[in-house]
Parts: structure tokens; C-alpha cells; sequence
């Protein structure tokens, strides 16, 4: 961790992240430990198309957070909607990891050795047939992201705290080829957090719990 500090200062590591090194330490144990006692699910189906997506875990003066984007229309997938950074695999990579961590980059601008990656949660088969493998990773960066305005109209950073409490999500149905499908919510002032990534995030923080 002290020689991935240093690597990274130069990639503009915030100083108070440096000074948040218990934080860091109590939160990543935690994780490594709840993601090591659980046996992982994982999609073996040629027919769906391979993504990663990275769930990173940001830390601010206040506390930690989770970083999504919030997606343009001119994508081909789920426009407008909030999502964590990912996409689909390439032929050049060489994990899934990497496929996480490139698009990332791709997106936001987040250089890839700035991101400390912990694990893997379940594997998730979605509606549009993307087999996504998630993964959680500490991000020791403090900007400017940069973004593709393709792809990503907007960062939102939010709070740990607020996803924990169990009255912010909530259960609504959304119809979908014909039928209806329950669907969890979180409303985050302006931002409807929902489908795979509010999926993705309730796993994360019953990991947590």
C-alpha cells in the first residue's frame, strides 16, 4: 500500500487521502474479508456478451462514497440512466479486471493504477444480455476526471452513509418485454439510481452489513 501511495501521489492523490490511511485500512479489511468468505457467482454463457464494470469507493472530507456516472443519450444502452464505469470486453484484455479498469479510464479519466481493487462480486446477467462481473476498488484520486461526453454526461459521488439506510431504496416495477419485474430504487436528490447498478449496489452493501 506505502509504494502504491507513492506511485500514485503524482497522479493526483489526494493529500487527505494519504492522512486516511485507518479509514482505509478498517474499509478494505472489511471488504477483503466479507468477499473471501462468500463463495462467488459466476456466468459461464457463451451466448451472453462479456462487461466489467467498477464499483469505486471515493473517500471526502465527510466520508466515503460511491462513484456512478450518469449516461448520455447518444449511448447505445441504457441512456440516461445512472451506471457505475464499465463496458464491454475487449480482444485485447487480458481479465476481466482490466475491462473494468480500462473503461474507466475510457470514461472518467481514472487512471487505472489510481484504483486499489479488492474483489469481485456476483456475476449479473441483464436484460440486454450482458453477462457484467463487478468489482470494488478503492480509488486513491482526486481529478479532475475527465469525461468521454459520448458516453458520460456527469459524475455523481454519493454518500456511503445514505445507501446504508434502509429506508432510502425502495421496491417498484417497472414492465419490460410484456412483463413486470421488480425493480429497486434509490432517489438520490435529482438521480434515480435503478436496474443492474441499484443490483449491483445492494449486493455491495449487504456485503457490508
Amino acid at each position: 500500500m506505502e509504494a502504491a501511495q507513492k506511485r500514485m501521489t503524482g497522479n493526483g492523490m489526494h493529500q487527505s487521502t494519504m492522512g486516511a490511511d485507518a479509514r482505509f485500512r478498517d474499509l478494505r479489511r472489511l471488504i477483503q474479508a466479507a468477499l473471501s468468505s462468500r463463495s462467488r457467482v459466476e456466468l459461464d454463457d457463451p451466448s451472453l456478451t462479456c462487461a466489467a464494470v467498477l464499483l469505486p469507493l471515493v473517500y471526502r472530507d465527510n466520508g466515503w462514497h460511491v462513484l456512478v456516472t450518469v449516461r448520455t443519450d447518444r449511448v447505445e444502452h441504457h441512456k440516461g440512466q445512472i451506471s457505475f464505469p464499465g463496458g464491454a470486453c475487449d480482444p485485447e484484455d487480458s481479465t476481466l479486471e482490466t475491462t473494468a479498469l480500462r473503461e474507466a479510464h475510457e470514461e472518467i479519466g481514472l487512471p487505472p493504477d489510481a484504483v486499489e481493487m479488492l474483489g469481485a462480486l456476483d456475476d449479473l446477467q441483464t436484460v440486454t444480455d450482458f453477462a457484467v462481473t463487478p468489482f470494488v476498488g478503492i480509488v486513491h484520486y482526486s481529478g479532475p476526471y475527465r469525461l468521454n461526453h459520448h458516453e458520460v454526461a456527469a459524475v455523481v459521488e454519493v454518500p456511503l452513509t445514505f445507501l446504508r439506510q434502509p429506508d432510502s431504496v425502495r421496491v417498484g416495477q417497472v414492465e419490460y418485454n410484456g412483463r413486470l419485474h421488480d425493480v429497486l430504487f434509490w432517489d438520490y436528490g435529482p438521480h434515480v439510481i435503478w436496474g443492474a447498478t441499484a443490483w449491483i449496489l445492494k449486493t455491495f452493501i449487504d456485503l457490508l452489513e
